[in-house]
C-alpha cells in the first residue's frame, strides 16, 4: 500500500505542477514511513517541504497554500495528533466554502495514518475517524486495498474540496494486491463488495475489512454467508449500496477498530435502521474495541477485535431467529 500511495503522489505531482507536499519530515527523510520518499530529490524543495513539530501550522500553512491556488497534499504523521489541528481542521479547512458563500473552494488533502497492530507508543493508533464524519463540509476516506488507496486519494487530490484520506497503519506493508502502473481513480462514495454473501452483511473500513474477510472465510466453513462490505468512503456514505446489502441478507454486523461509544458504527446503525427497517429480521450488532483509551502495544491484541470473536459474533448473529 505504502507504493500505492508514493506512486500516486509521484504521478500527480508530475500531472499538476500546482501539487506540493508538506508535513512533518516529508523530504530529506522520505516521511516517517517512506510515503514521500524520493519526493523532494524528484520535485525539489519548494514542492515537498518539510514542517515544524506543529500539527496546526502545518494544516493552517495547507490552507493558506489552496486558498492562493496551490492544490497542497498535507501529511499528519498520525491521526492521534489531529488534535493538536483540530481548530484548524473543523473551523477553517471544513467551512471555507461555507463561510465564503462559494468564492473559495479548498482543494487539500490531509494524509494520515491510523489504527493499530503496529505496537505504537500511545497516541498514535487511536481510531478517531468518527470525529472527522462529524465535521461537516470534509470528505473521510479510508482504503482497506492498495487499490483503493492509490485510487481514492488520486480521486482526493482531483477534489476542489477538503479530503482526510485515512491510511491503515497495519496496511502499509502488510497489504499487498494489484495495482496498475497508470494514472487512474476510484470515485469517492461507492463502496466495495470484497466478498459476496447471503447471510449476514458485515460492513467495515480501513483495516478492519481484511479482519472481515478472514472471519467471513472461517464462516463459510460454518455454513454461514457472509457479505462483505468495504465501505471505503465515510463521508459521502454509499446508503443504496448498504440498503441493497441489507435487504438481500436481513441482519447487519458493523466491525470498526475505535472505541464503541460514538464510534462511526453508531451512524451506520442509525442510518441502516432509517433505512432498511422492515428488511431487518433482528438487532443490528456493533463489534469494537471497548471504551477505554488505547492500551500499550503489548496487550493491543486484546483491544482490537479480532477474528476469533468476529467469527463468534457475526456466527451468534446469524443463528438468531428472524
Amino acid at each position: 500500500m505504502i507504493e500505492a500511495i508514493r506512486e500516486c503522489l509521484t504521478q500527480e505531482m508530475q500531472e499538476d505542477s500546482r501539487v506540493v507536499v508538506i508535513g512533518e519530515d516529508v523530504g530529506v527523510l522520505g516521511g516517517v514511513f517512506r510515503a514521500t520518499d524520493g519526493l523532494q530529490a524528484k520535485f525539489g524543495k519548494d514542492r515537498v517541504v518539510d514542517m515544524p513539530l506543529a500539527e496546526g501550522v502545518i494544516v493552517g500553512s495547507g490552507i493558506g497554500l489552496a486558498i492562493s491556488g496551490l492544490r497542497p497534499v498535507i501529511e499528519l504523521q498520525f491521526l492521534g495528533f489531529g488534535h493538536q489541528a483540530f481548530h484548524q481542521i473543523g473551523q477553517q479547512v471544513a467551512r471555507l466554502r461555507y463561510r465564503s458563500q462559494g468564492r473559495h473552494s479548498l482543494p487539500l488533502v490531509i494524509r494520515s495514518p491510523f489504527g493499530g497492530g503496529v505496537r505504537t507508543p500511545e497516541l498514535h493508533s487511536d481510531a478517531f475517524e468518527a470525529f472527522y464524519t462529524h465535521t461537516p463540509g470534509l470528505k473521510v476516506v479510508a482504503p482497506a486495498t492498495a487499490y483503493d488507496a492509490k485510487g481514492l486519494l488520486a480521486e482526493a487530490m482531483a477534489s476542489d474540496d477538503p479530503v482526510l484520506f485515512l491510511e491503515p497503519l497495519k496496511g502499509y506493508r502488510l497489504t499487498k494486491d494489484e495495482v496498475p502502473d497508470e494514472r487512474y481513480r476510484v470515485p469517492l462514495g461507492k463502496l466495495r463488495v470484497a466478498q459476496e454473501g447471503t447471510d449476514v452483511t458485515l460492513i467495515a473500513w480501513s483495516a478492519a475489512v481484511n479482519v472481515a474477510q478472514l472471519a467471513a472465510d472461517e464462516l463459510s466453513a460454518q455454513g454461514i454467508s457472509v457479505e462483505v462490505l468495504d465501505l471505503r468512503s465515510l463521508n459521502p456514505l454509499d446508503i443504496p449500496g448498504i440498503k441493497e446489502s441489507v435487504s438481500k441478507t436481513g441482519r447487519v454486523a458493523i466491525l470498526h477498530e475505535a472505541p464503541l461509544t460514538g464510534g462511526f458504527g453508531s451512524e451506520l446503525v442509525a442510518t441502516i435502521q432509517q433505512e432498511c427497517f422492515y428488511d431487518l429480521q433482528c438487532p443490528i450488532i456493533r463489534i469494537s474495541s471497548p471504551d477505554t483509551p488505547y492500551p500499550l502495544g503489548g496487550v493491543e491484541d486484546l483491544y482490537i477485535p479480532d477474528v476469533d470473536r468476529v467469527v463468534s459474533e457475526v456466527g451468534a448473529l446469524a443463528r438468531t431467529s428472524a
